[in-house]
């Protein structure tokens, strides 16, 4: 019963947030994560540990439901004349983040980490993770601000298609690392792992929205069911996932891309979702996740922290700078486009506690974790004011 009262506590709190964001010139995803940091366990104590531990749940289907919609945002009919651009920007901001930081911590090991050795092997799994980036809070700002021009396109297109890349030159990294820390030999075991991620996470993403058509099909004569009937297998396809050792967001993410370009009524459902549970799920999700984080996580490695940060900012601007530059998109997505794609969290926290399962590793998997705890609470916080600068500044576009 607990449980139920703090939520109805913030609910309220979420509808206030949302009334006063506007009046104080603040983003609603910055508003909801300050209100999640204040009442969390590790800040003023005001809800206990229990409660946090006890919605992870939620949080799994709130990001089922964005992952589903980021790839609802891939129709081919609109995207067609934009593979070219998205393709080239994807490949060169997430490869600029994985030299830049990978380069970067090699060539600073001394300052940065003074007492660890192997300092490559840190350097290749911080860069394999700072490809990644967070849908959430991307998608979360183009719907408060309503930009839905050829900018976010081009930005949420990018974002859905950063985390399968990120996952590639993650598992390059891992099996790298390995040949370095190991005596003899290439060990594959992380690339063929990443392999079958990215292959299964697809393949069982295209199953479940093909089988999500036919129910929608089943379901035409009655638009509440079919809505209900496609959120049944959202969450169906998300868990199943993770039982498989697959990639949860990847797995909704293709299941959002084959439901916008093959269901007939899926627009319906997407603007059921849009009026209706989206915004229930984006306060849920930015408070509870904020929740978790924790400020005395910043305090360990702070040179490494303000590094991998810096780093990567330079390395995602850099790279869809070029990328966009060379595919010939318009000058304002060559400026602003790597400023957007600034925010970092559920992908990149996976790929470091996947880390711990590897062995020969354990002298890097706590560091690396505390390094990326730390630096998703600056990539949550700065990252929507970010995006919010750069939708701004393209609104019209």
């Amino acid at each position: 019963m607990d449980t139920l009262l703090y939520l109805g506590i913030i609910f309220i709190l979420g509808a206030l947030t949302e009334w006063l964001s506007p009046m104080l010139h603040l983003s609603k995803v910055v508003g909801y994560m300050i209100i999640g940091l204040i009442i969390a366990p590790g800040t003023f104590g005001l809800f206990p540990h229990s409660f946090v531990l006890d919605v992870h749940i939620i949080i799994d289907l709130s990001l089922a439901l964005i992952s589903v919609l980021v790839g609802a945002s891939l129709k081919g009919s609109e995207l067609l004349d934009k593979t070219r651009q998205i393709l080239f920007v994807t490949l060169f901001e997430s490869l600029f983040a994985f030299l830049v930081v990978t380069g970067g911590f090699f060539l600073l090991a001394g300052w940065v980490f003074p007492e660890f050795q192997a300092t490559l092997v840190i350097a290749l799994l911080l860069g394999g993770i700072a490809s990644a980036s967070a849908p959430a809070a991307t998608l979360a700002i183009i719907q408060e601000l309503h930009a839905y021009g050829r900018f976010s396109k081009t930005l949420l297109a990018v974002v859905a298609a950063d985390d399968a890349m990120a996952l590639m030159l993650f598992a390059f990294a891992m099996t790298l690392s390995s040949t370095l820390l190991g005596s003899s030999g290439i060990d594959y075991s992380s690339l063929l792992q990443a392999i079958y991620v990215i292959v299964g996470s697809i393949i069982i993403g295209l199953f479940a929205g093909v089988l999500t058509t036919w129910f929608e099909r089943l379901f035409s004569h009655h638009k509440g069911m079919e809505t209900i009937a496609t959120l049944g297998m959202v969450f169906i396809a998300y868990s199943m996932s993770e039982k498989m050792g697959l990639e949860p967001l990847l797995v909704t993410l293709v299941m959002g891309v084959v439901l916008a370009n093959l269901s007939n009524d899926f627009d319906l459902v997407e603007k059921e979702i849009d009026n209706h549970i989206i915004e229930i799920v984006f306060m849920l999700f930015f408070i509870l996740s904020a929740m978790h984080l924790d400020f005395s996580a910043l305090l360990t490695l702070p040179l490494a922290v303000i590094t991998y940060l810096f780093l990567r900012m330079i390395g995602k601007i850099g790279g869809a700078y070029f990328g966009a530059r060379v595919s010939g998109c318009d000058r304002k997505t060559q400026k602003y486009l790597g400023l957007a794609l600034f925010p970092q969290a559920g992908v990149a926290i996976g790929l470091a506690l996947s880390i711990q399962d590897h062995s020969g590793f354990e002298a890097f998997a706590p560091m690396i974790l505390n390094i990326i705890i730390a630096t998703t609470i600056v990539h949550e916080f700065i990252g929507p004011f970010l995006t919010r600068y750069s939708l701004m500044k393209t609104k019209k576009d």
